[in-house]
């Protein structure tokens, strides 16, 4: 397709907010709305409802609705990840019957990979999918499922051949979560909140029809999904007023001017964006306090400047089609997980003793503490930074692999975690 500006996009999309946007529609009927335009995920290909722009585009789309203090598109995994990977993986049908209902905001999706015994070692999954007629029985353990109790349907892996090598007999099934014997848990982090669950499946239902990318190469898709979810968390984002998509939330029937009145009075939730605008409130705090002229923290900013901006220029690097490495995505994630840790550090050199306080009792910088105590997930959610360093080094540098049965060995034959 041929190229278009970010002027021509800029243009596009403010003409057809301007056009479109009224406070009083519910939130389903502005989501409607951007699917119908085309706006919901551009980076999708047509037939899969989107544009086929890149994501230096997309994040222009979004710098629009920012703008524009307009309710941004649905978020979640169901736009992150399994739009993207049904758009590669599945057939003409599974696109028309999975797509459209996350480009709307109707279905919320979760990601059914990690288990209590196959977590860094995913493909050692023991989930299993057992074959019914034209139906599939399965059960299994699924934990830090995020999203999980919101969730009408779910990416999930899972074992149908155990007589095959670990990495071959995986399937990747496009789960209903609404049915019988599907169990979510929250697990209440130290936030305070439950993003993560845990999901036990007893003798769920999948149709055969739900397969994506055909039985026995769930391995494959699900890499796939892990290479949009580094690529997504390493890629930055731009900030923009949304609601929790799916039937389960109850939000979809809410006016959109209700749900832009309640996040900008602080009640949207969520974890912060690290990146340049972050930097620069913590900037302007340290200035407030005094502390911008004391030697040692000057000295840890600069670090974390420096950090931030290698970070920006590497998301630019993976924008381009000719200085790849090829390990962009992965590097992002290393450095997300970094500078979570490097704003907690500094940012608690800035406020002192209040760091020891709650949120609730400092009266400057509460943002640090939501830092610091989420601060210890991004090194694991998405492949941790152990995962990432062996992908880089493996598939990138070249290393030989850390010794290990031969991979032809049937999954039976293995040692269990």
């Amino acid at each position: 397709m041929s190229q278009i500006s970010e002027e021509a996009v800029k243009a596009e999309v403010s003409d057809w907010i301007d056009k479109n946007w009224d406070l009083e529609l519910t939130v389903a009927e502005w989501w409607q709305l951007m699917a119908d335009a085309r706006l919901s995920h551009t980076m999708l290909p047509e037939e899969a409802g989107g544009r086929g722009w890149s994501r230096a585009l997309n994040h222009v789309v979004l710098s629009v609705i920012a703008d524009k203090n307009v309710l941004g598109p649905p978020t979640g995994l169901g736009m992150m990840l399994a739009a993207p990977t049904i758009s590669a993986h599945g057939t003409r049908e599974q696109i028309e019957e999975y797509i459209p209902k996350i480009l709307n905001g109707q279905h919320a999706w979760c990601q059914l990979f990690s288990e209590p015994g196959a977590g860094s070692d995913l493909a050692g999954l023991q989930c299993k999918a057992e074959k019914d007629g034209d139906e599939w029985t399965i059960n299994g353990q699924k934990v830090w499922t995020s999203g999980g109790k919101v969730a009408d349907m779910g990416m999930l892996i899972a074992r149908t051949d155990p007589e095959l090598p670990k990495h071959q007999g995986i399937s990747y099934f496009a789960f209903d979560m609404k049915q019988l014997g599907v169990d979510v848990r929250p697990l209440t982090e130290m936030t305070g909140r439950a993003l993560f669950n845990e999901v036990f499946i007893t003798d769920g239902r999948a149709h055969e029809n739900a397969i994506i990318g055909g039985k026995s190469n769930g391995w494959r898709v699900a890499n796939a999904t892990l290479m949009f979810e580094r690529s997504h968390l390493g890629s930055g984002t731009i900030p923009v007023h949304t609601a929790i998509p799916g039937t389960i939330a109850g939000q979809l029937e809410r006016k959109v001017g209700e749900v832009l009145s309640s996040a900008s009075q602080g009640r949207a939730g969520g974890s912060l964006a690290i990146g340049p605008k972050l930097f620069d409130q913590l900037t302007e705090l340290s200035q407030k306090l005094g502390q911008d002229k004391e030697p040692v923290i000057r000295d840890q900013m600069m670090k974390l400047y420096t950090l931030v901006e290698v970070n920006r220029l590497n998301m630019i690097r993976a924008k381009s089609s000719t200085d790849r490495t090829g390990a962009e995505g992965n590097i992002g994630k290393l450095m997300m997980s970094e500078l979570y840790r490097q704003f907690r550090e500094v940012g608690n050199m800035v406020i002192g003793a209040d760091g020891m306080l709650t949120t609730a009792e400092v009266d400057h910088g509460g943002w640090i503490h939501e830092v610091t105590v989420f601060s210890p997930a991004p090194s694991i959610y998405g492949g941790t930074d152990q995962v990432q360093r062996n992908i880089i080094g493996e598939r990138v540098l070249g290393l030989p692999k850390e010794p290990g049965h031969p991979k032809e060995t049937p999954f039976t034959d293995l040692p269990k975690n």
